[in-house]
């Protein structure tokens, strides 16, 4: 308590998801105010969780944090039981922590039928319980669109980070930082980063229709010499990314990496840009900066170049004490 007088911060008991283990020792290894809690994650027979909190009476008064990852809808609901329940142990103020919002995506109807699942996951999200110290804070980094934020309700309180702020440190650190550009792949990624990354020349791609195909050209921007780095929020098949490097290297770039907040990668489609597996022209991507907010896909990947992993630990920790 003293310490807490003295630094104006708050100790937090960090709570986690199996798949989060990993990160969630990183978050408390950059404070000695963050301090690691378990759970039993068990099943019963018959498959549906059979969960428990452990040491609930001594949560009592705290500031509690909860480090989810719906990396599949199999695992939403025994994370979801966890995070209803923690916020009615009479904690002090409850904290989640969802650093990929999954549904993002799908978040518009193009005709009548159309389920918008972020929508979905927002409305859940906000009926968590309210705690003694009032609304969840709700930590999410990078969503896939800004108008999701008006999606959640008034029983939490949605707080939007990016990762953006880890590979401007980073490419301070290239050698040839001074020949950097950023290109968006699309108006949608320049919409959400370049007021980010306005301190880089930028090129912007778009996708035109030739035909039964769909073109990635170069709308504006010059990438002739420089080492291109393309950001967007989010992987999937990787198919965009890929066809931006290959115009881009056609326009005399020297070199193309990538740069992505979520590498979701379903069905190990990360496999494209590794080793003499890489589908972009002459040298690929020379790197593939992600983030270990998808903790399973950072677990496939390993080491493997070009891919290189930002920790998101830190800026976590930071959001903990807001």
């Amino acid at each position: 308590m003293e310490k807490k007088e003295k630094t104006g911060k708050k100790q937090v008991l960090l709570f986690h998801c199996v798949e989060s283990e990993e990160l969630a020792g990183k978050v408390a290894a950059h404070s000695d105010l963050i301090h690691l809690q378990s759970i039993k994650w068990r099943s019963f027979d018959d498959g549906f969780p059979n969960l428990f909190i452990n040491n609930a009476q001594e949560i009592r008064g705290q500031h509690v944090a909860f480090l989810a990852s719906f990396s599949s809808p199999s695992v939403i609901f025994e994370q979801l039981s966890v995070i209803y329940a923690l916020p009615r142990l009479f904690v002090a103020s409850f904290t989640l922590v969802l650093a990929y919002f999954p549904t993002g995506s799908f978040e518009r109807m193009e005709e009548e039928g159309d389920v918008a699942t972020a929508f979905t996951m927002a409305r859940i999200l906000s009926n968590i319980p309210i705690s003694r110290g009032g609304p969840t804070s709700l930590v999410i980094y990078d969503i896939h669109a800004l108008q999701e934020r008006f999606y959640f309700g008034d029983h939490v309180l949605p707080l939007f980070e990016t990762g953006i702020p880890l590979l401007k440190r980073r490419l301070c650190e290239l050698p040839e930082s001074e020949k950097i550009v950023v290109a968006f792949p699309d108006d949608g990624a320049w919409k959400r980063f370049h007021k980010l990354l306005d301190n880089f020349p930028a090129v912007v791609c778009t996708k035109v229709r030739e035909g039964d195909k769909r073109i990635v050209r170069i709308k504006e921007g010059n990438p002739s010499g420089c080492h291109v780095v393309i950001v967007d929020d989010l992987v999937q098949s990787g198919g965009t990314l890929i066809e931006c490097q290959k115009v881009l290297a056609a326009h005399g770039a020297a070199k193309v990496s990538a740069y992505v907040t979520h590498a979701v990668f379903p069905k190990q489609s990360w496999e494209r840009f590794t080793g003499n597996n890489g589908e972009g022209s002459d040298k690929g991507f020379t790197y593939f900066w992600i983030t270990d907010s998808c903790p399973h896909t950072v677990k496939a990947i390993g080491n493997q170049a070009p891919f290189e992993v930002l920790s998101l630990a830190g800026s976590i920790a930071d959001a903990l004490q807001i």
